[in-house]
């Protein structure tokens, strides 16, 4: 979300083996760099165990630090359960569709996908089902994953999250905020802002930055701010946009404060040292986590989470300077 999509690999490099990244993940702390087409240490027997192969592929842009957790709760789960598993990652919904396809003529066992542009997403989807390969969903398209025909879905209720910070903002007597949209047509980031005009008695409104350049996302703000000295409030979407805001409030000589959707470890310093009034925490570890462990219950014991009706959601909770401290050793360790 934060640089220009990585290259596609071609298809023929798809199958990755990582148990043995996932256990570094896992027990040293280690992280995915976030941008990977395909993360690997490739072993050339991958599958021969007849382990169960599993591809997540995501939308999340090169060097995201979201995409790292959700990437290093995949691979927990995966080392866990034995799983061969693939991570591959692309924002563009064209290519991501294509790793989708990659996935099915590599004959996975399972599939773990993300549906921030759904329209995207159903013909691979699609393929998939019809060679026989179970999909589940995650993180994006809580309102698309039953119609796109996954068998599962582990994430957050995104319109209920940005209602949930409309009352938060009520709460705290802000009376104009600026949703900042980091990716225009994403539905799950559409969804937060809209949750929160519609609980949120103040003004609300938003503003589309280019989320894959933080100079120029930076930049729009501190404009904004700027231009209109009413705003008090920004809720960004993303952790790495907040801390950004941060700096942006400081240029325009503002006096609004910064919230924010999702943290991580340096979100987590910036709540406990006041910078950032607020984060909601939709566990992107977990859902990594539960995305790849869902594939291998249903797989080896016929289990489908919610019944194929019901998502598993996974937040919305609020992180606050008064509880920061519960997630903070978590953060450090780089799994929240």
């Amino acid at each position: 979300m934060n640089t220009s999509s990585p290259p596609r690999a071609s298809s023929g490099s798809f199958r990755v083996a990582v148990l043995a990244g996932a256990l570094c993940l896992l027990l040293a702390g280690c992280s995915g760099s976030g941008d990977a087409r395909l993360d690997s240490d490739t072993d050339a027997a991958a599958g021969a165990d007849g382990s169960l192969r599993v591809a997540l592929i995501a939308h999340g842009g090169k060097g995201d630090a979201f995409w790292d957790l959700v990437h290093k709760g995949a691979g927990a789960a995966a080392a866990k359960d034995g799983i061969d598993l693939t991570y591959a990652s692309d924002s563009d919904p064209t290519r991501q569709a294509q790793l989708v396809r990659d996935a099915v003529r590599d004959k996975v066992d399972g599939i773990a996908v993300t549906l921030a542009k759904p329209q995207a997403m159903k013909g691979p989807v699609a393929e998939a089902k019809a060679a026989g390969i179970p999909v589940v969903g995650l993180n994006s398209g809580i309102d698309a994953w039953k119609s796109a025909g996954l068998l599962e879905y582990f994430g957050q209720d995104e319109s209920l999250a940005g209602r949930a910070v409309g009352d938060k903002l009520d709460e705290i007597r802000a009376k104009h905020a600026l949703c900042v949209i980091h990716e225009r047509g994403n539905v799950a980031l559409e969804a937060r802002c809209a949750g929160v005009k519609k609980t949120f008695t103040g003004e609300t409104e938003n503003l589309y930055v280019e989320g894959t350049d933080l100079n120029a996302v930076q930049a729009a703000v501190t404009a904004q701010l700027r231009q209109d000295p009413t705003i008090d409030e920004v809720v960004t979407l993303g952790a790495q946009f907040a801390l950004t805001a941060v700096k942006s409030v400081r240029a325009a000589g503002s006096r609004a404060k910064v919230a924010t959707f999702d943290l991580d470890k340096n979100l987590v310093q910036a709540v406990q040292g006041g910078q950032v009034q607020f984060a909601v925490d939709q566990q992107p570890y977990l859902q990594g986590y539960l995305a790849v462990d869902a594939l291998w219950l249903y797989r080896t014991n016929g289990n489908v989470s919610g019944g194929g009706v019901a998502p598993v959601l996974t937040g919305p909770a609020f992180v606050t300077r008064s509880n920061v401290a519960s997630v903070a050793k978590f953060a450090a360790a780089g799994t929240r």
